[in-house]
């Protein structure tokens, strides 16, 4: 089933190749990504396009990839993984940061510049404790224990 709203990311990619975007994304989210075939867009003003299909944790997208860069990514567009508990935190804050970089509050950028808030799924009961609002400021990946 095709969603009617599903949305498109771009990126750029060596060579524009949408494969090393997915593999870089099937590593961290194995089971729960799938991908469909790689669709060739050929030449464009961006150089060399490719599109593929996927679905992460079930929800649809459309991953685009161009030679050239066309848009950065930017803060106005982020992804929130809401993880069980601090091994979660940690398994995709590690991975996203290996590459890219840490920024606060449980805010970090991966190695194409896409945006994600890695957080507790309990973030809410956290907040609701004394001095919370200081402990995440000077947090960069969240740690649940110093809540």
């Amino acid at each position: 089933m095709i969603n009617k709203i599903t949305p498109c990311l771009w990126f750029n990619a060596d060579g524009g190749k949408i494969s090393s975007v997915v593999d870089y994304y099937k590593t961290i989210f194995d089971t729960e990504f799938q991908a469909g075939g790689i669709m060739p867009l050929g030449e464009t003003p961006s150089g060399n396009t490719e599109m593929c299909q996927v679905k992460i944790f079930g929800q649809s997208y459309t991953l685009m990839s161009t030679a050239k860069e066309h848009h950065p990514f930017n803060d106005s567009l982020a992804f929130a993984i809401n993880c069980d508990d601090q091994t979660d935190i940690d398994k995709y804050w590690n991975y996203f940061t290996k590459d890219g970089k840490e920024v606060q509050c449980g805010w970090c950028i991966d190695k194409y510049g896409l945006r994600w808030q890695v957080i507790p799924k309990n973030l809410g009961e956290l907040m609701r404790k004394p001095n919370a609002w200081q402990v995440m400021m000077k947090q960069k990946k969240i740690v649940i224990g110093e809540y």
